[in-house]
């Protein structure tokens, strides 16, 4: 049994072991494959495990070994599902493994805006605050989440953590979906159109997988019925996102500010409109990337692969 890891790195960066794996068959973890070396690496191959790495027909169609594609993540775009479900090749995701930790930076990106911590706090290693005439320094608006209203656009297990969350906070919560979902026990709660929520909200964020519907929802209609105090965070996927649009809005003072850990392309190019925009708040994919995410991230791909060698598939994403 021959197994490819192709791009193995950013999951383990050499702080966690891969032994388990070894023990499974002829194991091979690559840190990064580039594109025109992927079908070299997989031809041959029973199992292969990716992160970003694409997988795609051509790929699939050069790798006659093939029985199993495995993630190292919760989205599958990156796998040509299609061509692999024709082949009767399961492709097995991790569904649910950096749930709080996306929450969390979510909620990371929100009271950084509101709150600006590194700006208050390069003031006072600045001496700004020592040099200063009163016991408190503020250097921009602080802004209380208590009463805000914030928008979730999607309601998974993301969404769902995140409305948690915001609850805490006492906040007023309304959310889209494109389809009816039970309603959660959470006060001031509503589910709203996406018109409305553009309207109504504080804080509109998203939590929404990458398809046909969701690709550039965030453009300059939407943000146009948005309030100009309003502001905008993306943990889910770049291309949700307009972001010419975004920058736009941003630059002319349409909207107030922005916090997203994904973009369009990653790494970014250097033109992307964002990256110089100041009121654009920007992490490099790290929310999942935590230390203990990462062990239950490799827990689960594990688990994964064991029992489709039992012959009991799980997580399949068809």
């Amino acid at each position: 049994m021959k197994i490819v890891i192709l791009d193995a790195y950013t999951s383990n960066p050499g702080d966690l072991s891969w032994e388990r794996f070894e023990k499974l068959g002829d194991f091979t973890a690559y840190d990064y494959t580039p594109p025109e070396l992927t079908a070299e690496r997989t031809k041959d191959a029973d199992i292969v495990i990716t992160n970003k790495t694409l997988i795609t027909k051509e790929v699939i169609d050069a790798s006659p070994k093939l029985k199993y594609i495995g993630l190292l993540a919760t989205g599958y775009n990156v796998i040509d599902v299609e061509a692999a479900k024709a082949r009767n090749i399961p492709v097995c995701n991790v569904p649910t493994y950096s749930t709080n930790a996306v929450a969390q930076l979510t909620f990371a990106l929100i009271t950084e805006i509101y709150n600006q911590v590194a700006v208050h706090n390069n003031s006072v290693h600045n001496l700004e605050w020592t040099s200063g005439r009163d016991f408190s320094l503020c250097k921009t608006p602080l802004i209380c989440l208590e009463g805000k209203t914030i928008g979730i656009i999607g309601f998974g297990k993301i969404g769902q953590a995140v409305a948690r969350i915001a609850d805490a906070y006492e906040m007023n919560i309304i959310c889209y979906v494109p389809r009816e979902k039970p309603m959660p026990a959470l006060r001031n709660f509503r589910f709203v159109s996406l018109d409305e929520l553009a309207r109504e909200s504080d804080i509109v964020s998203l939590h929404c997988p990458l398809t046909p519907e969701t690709t550039g929802m965030i453009n300059k209609d939407f943000i146009s019925k948005m309030k100009k105090s309003a502001i905008l965070i993306n943990t889910a996927r770049g291309a949700s996102v307009d972001e010419q649009a975004l920058a736009d809005a941003l630059n002319s003072g349409r909207l107030y500010a922005a916090g997203v850990d994904v973009l369009s392309s990653e790494p970014p190019k250097k033109d992307n409109p964002l990256i110089k925009c100041d009121k654009c708040f920007i992490t490099p994919h790290i929310a999942w990337a935590g230390y203990e995410t990462r062990v239950r991230l490799l827990d689960v791909v594990y688990e994964n692969i064991v029992s489709f060698l039992d012959g009991n598939i799980i997580n399949c994403v068809y």
